[in-house]
């Protein structure tokens, strides 16, 4: 989903994911430029020990449909991946709106209750159509599923919230990424299902620039 024009996104996705096919089609690896954008400045990378050597971020909205089917298939393929890979989520912060949803994301990360409720999250939004776009939704919704509300409030307008959401709104900004889902590896490359052709593709493209990063 767009940054600034969510269907002139779509369809310019479309337009790529064609295009994509098309070369896929003919075999082949991933073509830079094409179905992976190498990030001319490095953005910053965070490893959560020392055991992991590489990297992976997925930016993405939990009101975007398509990381809605993007997520079952991310979270498959991240259980598979190699013992070096770190895998992390992190929420775009384009608007207020989305905003939003970053401070739900990180203060259920604080509170231990982001593994229960992550998926429970898109479940709402886009199976059963529930509104979770203002902080008395969101209170409503974790009350609803176990959380208690008055200690989710104050995570949610706490300072470590809101750093957090600074530091993800950063590093988007650092990856260049205007349209989710998509993926960043090691601070070097990105990739999407527009850019690859679909969102299997784009996972196999992250695989192809894993297979890169080890090389360097």
């Amino acid at each position: 989903m767009k940054r600034r024009d969510f269907s002139l996104h779509l369809a310019a996705g479309l337009g790529l994911a064609a295009g994509a096919n098309t070369a896929r089609a003919q075999g082949g690896s991933p073509v830079e430029g094409t179905h992976f954008v190498r990030l001319q400045q490095p953005a910053p990378v965070s490893l959560p020990s020392p055991d992991k050597k590489i990297e992976v971020v997925e930016f993405f909205w939990y009101e975007c449909p398509h990381c809605n089917a993007f997520e079952p298939l991310l979270d498959a393929w991240g259980k598979r991946l190699p013992a070096d890979v770190s895998l992390r989520r992190v929420p775009v912060g384009f608007t207020a709106r989305h905003q939003l949803g970053q401070k739900l994301f990180y203060a259920l990360e604080e509170m231990g209750q982001l593994e229960t409720l992550h998926r429970r999250i898109f479940a709402a939004i886009h199976v059963q159509n529930r509104r979770l776009n203002t902080e008395a939704e969101m209170v409503a919704f974790v009350g609803a599923n176990g959380v208690d509300a008055a200690k989710f409030t104050d995570s949610f307008r706490s300072f470590g919230v809101n750093t957090k959401a600074t530091r993800a709104r950063q590093l988007t900004d650092a990856y260049r990424i205007d349209g989710v889902p998509a993926l960043g590896i090691q601070g070097r490359f990105f990739t999407s299902a527009a850019l690859a052709g679909s969102h299997e593709r784009a996972l196999a493209v992250a695989e192809f620039l894993l297979a890169r990063v080890r090389q360097t």
